[in-house]
């Protein structure tokens, strides 16, 4: 956690530290010479004695802000009206309960439980390294980590017009993989990497449009783990010519994401065929085609 960061974590704290600099830069300008000279030399003191969560894992004196909070959830049917399976250093995060959602999704969130909500880099750092990983979780459990204010259910108002890229993986063959997969699947989340509008505003000075992505989700099956990418928006029509010219630049949008899923963050390469048995390719449906039994329409990259 301290020296080299695989290319996902830097991303992520690339796009946290262009935030922090973006929101910087609107201080004044029209300073004398003498004066920015004497606030540059002051800022090269205060840099010297900036501590991150890179350079000092435990002293470490600056958080770098999330563009958005996020919420981890879990729930899990070996550990209804449980706590969840953690070391002893994450009993500081009791679940809390969350504010009124959906009826429709009420009785499932009474099994799920709400762990910590987060918005700089060292903290998710601090709470990836106390839980446990996917590789290690019963059977039938899931993590969700989605953005603060919105529930991982489709009947959300953020979720209920989207859809999901996922993938299928059998558990024997990916049992060593699947850790790093989450992470770098979260970390392209809360840096926001995966919506190709949102990363190529980050560097201009306009403001960030909404992102696409609500939240990502890793379950563990008896033979298979799933890892998901929910988004607010799905195109109306996946397969065919676009409805609408808007249609078709989400469409391109929501391709775009799925690619770099499949390539930056899972690490295959873009024309690897990847189904088989227990095994799926890198798909995206949509919530309500997946109530389709049979009849759903699948971008698949």
């Amino acid at each position: 956690m301290a020296a080299a960061l695989p290319p996902q974590a830097q991303q992520a704290s690339n796009a946290a530290l262009a935030a922090a600099v973006a929101e910087n830069e609107k201080a004044d300008a029209s300073y004398e010479d003498g004066e920015v000279q004497e606030i540059e030399v002051n800022m090269e003191t205060q840099a010297d004695q900036i501590r991150t969560v890179f350079n000092d894992p435990t002293n470490f004196n600056v958080k770098h802000p999330l563009y958005s909070p996020w919420t981890l959830w879990f729930d899990s049917p070996a550990t209804k009206g449980r706590n969840l399976p953690q070391t002893p250093s994450l009993s500081a995060f009791p679940s809390t309960p969350h504010p009124a959602t959906p009826g429709a999704a009420m009785g499932w969130m009474e099994d799920i439980k709400r762990v910590i909500s987060f918005d700089s880099v060292e903290e998710f750092w601090g709470l990836y390294n106390n839980i446990v990983p996917p590789s290690q979780l019963p059977q039938k459990a899931n993590y969700y980590l989605f953005k603060d204010g919105i529930i991982p259910a489709w009947e959300d108002d953020a979720n209920k017009n989207g859809g999901k890229w996922s993938i299928q993986l059998p558990k024997d063959k990916n049992r060593p993989n699947v850790d790093k997969m989450w992470l770098y699947t979260m970390l392209a989340a809360i840096g926001e990497t995966f919506d190709p509008l949102l990363s190529s505003s980050a560097s201009s000075s306009s403001a960030y449009p909404d992102s696409l992505v609500t939240g990502v989700i890793v379950s563990t099956r008896p033979q298979f783990y799933r890892i998901s990418i929910w988004t607010r928006s799905a195109p109306q029509n996946p397969q065919g010519e676009p409805s609408s010219p808007e249609d078709a630049e989400l469409r391109e949008r929501i391709e775009t994401m799925g690619k770099h899923f499949k390539t930056s963050v899972l690490g295959y390469s873009s024309d690897a065929k990847l189904a088989g048995p227990l095994a799926t390719e890198v798909e995206f449906l949509s919530h309500k085609d997946s109530e389709k039994k049979g009849k759903a329409k699948k971008i698949i990259v």
